[in-house]
């Protein structure tokens, strides 16, 4: 699924926040007795506003309440949601969206909505309040994940493209018994376009052994220690795990960006069935 950072009409965003419990993430992730989920593939179900929190001048979080305080969303670990709105003409518009939120947030799942001046569905988020409803149906997406699948991820995800990075990191990290390693590089054009920098950078410091991240800007601040310019293939190879059978790499950014990183990988030698678009 392509992502674009400048268009909303390409864009996937869709960002929870709130860590949880390692106990409570065990026993929701894997516990045999899970409860319902609240999705529906083939129907859009309706859930309300209980919170919305301006982030930015563009950015904001959506907290939305299910039906107990709980039930489970029902999203698979890498899959996204489709919301449905209306745009500023009134006219219906459905757009993907990936909550990072596992079942072990119960009761509510979130996301952080950056919005555009010409977005459609951006209109829809900017103008909900506090008790309005949501359509949303689900779960869909291709990535399937199963715990100890790989020895570790490399991830390159540019711009909201760390939505579904950070969804995968979480599930993974908070599951004492996963011990994959997750290796993340993330692009944006500004430090002020970091999206979940403190969620982020909280996951390096709670799981120092086994999540690695490097920041990547295009223009960066005056003080800056991470990477500077567009992703390259010796960023790859120093921040990414080396080609082999029991890893991957997972894609997710603007178009152009994605293009360019299956040029790179292909050239450092990591097969089509060590990676995996969004």
């Amino acid at each position: 699924m392509d992502f674009l950072q400048t268009s909303e009409g390409q864009l996937y965003v869709g960002v929870a926040v709130g860590l949880v419990a390692v106990g409570s993430a065990a026993y929701f992730l894997f516990s045999s007795k899970k409860p319902k989920a609240c999705l529906d593939p083939e129907n859009f179900k309706e859930f309300k506003l209980v919170k919305k929190t301006q982030l930015s001048h563009n950015v904001a979080k959506f907290r939305f309440e299910l039906p107990t305080p709980t039930s489970v969303l029902g999203l698979p670990i890498g899959q996204h949601i489709s919301c449905r709105g209306k745009d500023s003409q009134g006219e219906e518009v459905i757009k993907p969206y990936t909550p990072t939120t596992l079942d072990s947030d119960v009761g509510y799942f979130e996301l952080v909505i950056k919005m555009y001046p010409q977005g459609r569905m951006s209109h829809h988020f900017r103008e909900m309040r506090v008790g309005d409803y949501l359509s949303v149906k689900g779960p869909k997406g291709r990535f399937k994940y199963q715990p100890g699948q790989v020895r570790a991820f490399g991830m390159l995800a540019g711009g909201s493209g760390i939505t579904p990075m950070f969804q995968v990191a979480r599930a993974i990290l908070e599951n004492p018994i996963d011990k994959t390693k997750v290796h993340l590089i993330y692009a944006n054009v500004t430090f002020e376009d970091i999206l979940l920098k403190e969620e982020l950078d909280s996951l390096a410091n709670n799981y120092p052994g086994q999540f690695k991240i490097y920041y990547v800007l295009n223009q960066p601040p005056e003080v800056w220690n991470g990477g500077v310019g567009f992703v390259s293939k010796e960023m790859i190879q120093a921040h990414c795990p080396a080609p082999a059978s029991d890893i991957q790499i997972l894609r997710c950014g603007p178009p152009p960006m994605n293009k360019a990183m299956a040029a790179h990988l292909e050239a450092l030698g990591y097969t089509s069935e060590m990676q995996f678009q969004f």
